[in-house]
């Protein structure tokens, strides 16, 4: 069986490596990026009709003043997000399976307040429907840990969570010299796999974009390949 590297940031890493090593998996877990709070202005909550979120990061990293707007409903991508705001004192309306931009399209008429990371991605709402993003975290890439590079030498699965997490490391593997053709990616979307470029010996897709199914796609690939 194929080893696993998780490359999630903290503290979804350490919950994926548990869940991964109950699965029967050996892997490594080893974060490509550190999530870092950035200073934002708290509009007034009155002018928005609900919170769409698309990380559990914003509660965890907000800061006090995300406070002001627990009067605001939030739609969450998926139930981690949705616990997240829960534990913050949030009521939630919404929990998304197919990611924030599904959670978009089928919104009601109103104004929105999208709490995000940074460069996040584009959404596309329906007529009658406003969103305002404000940027409350950041990913701050890391480097290829020595033991993921050890890891990748011989052949392996990735679980890739993000398309920024494909990009940056497909990224690190060039400037390494490490070879993608052992290299197999299980990804949690669709959006992911080509961010990370051509090369790989296999790149698959997660049934639904949650981490147990990602899990399970790559159990599979880790004995099959």
């Amino acid at each position: 069986m194929r080893p696993l590297l998780v490359l999630r940031p903290e503290p979804g890493n350490a919950a994926s490596v548990a869940a991964a090593r109950a699965m029967g998996l050996t892997v490594l877990g080893t974060p490509l990026f550190a999530i870092d709070a950035v200073p934002w202005t708290v509009p007034d909550p009155a002018a928005f009709a609900g919170i769409l979120a698309g990380s559990a990061n914003l509660f965890r990293l907000a800061g006090p003043g995300l406070a002001r707007l627990a009067r605001l409903p939030v739609l969450a991508v998926g139930a981690e997000t949705a616990q997240a705001a829960q534990d913050a004192g949030f009521a939630v309306a919404q929990v998304g399976e197919g990611g924030l931009a599904e959670v978009a399209r089928n919104l009601a008429p109103g104004r929105y307040l999208r709490l995000s990371g940074a460069d996040p991605a584009p959404l596309a709402p329906p007529p009658g429907v406003a969103v305002e993003t404000i940027t409350v975290y950041a990913a701050r890439p890391l480097p290829l840990d020595p033991a993921a590079q050890a890891l990748l030498q011989g052949p392996c699965v990735v679980a890739l969570h993000s398309g920024e997490a494909a990009r940056h490391f497909a990224a690190e593997c060039a400037r390494l010299g490490l070879a993608r053709g052992n290299v197999a990616l299980a990804c949690l979307a669709p959006r992911i796999g080509p961010k990370a470029g051509p090369g790989w010996q296999a790149v698959e897709i997660s049934a639904k974009r949650r981490d147990q199914p990602l899990l399970a796609l790559a159990r599979q690939m880790c004995q099959n390949l």
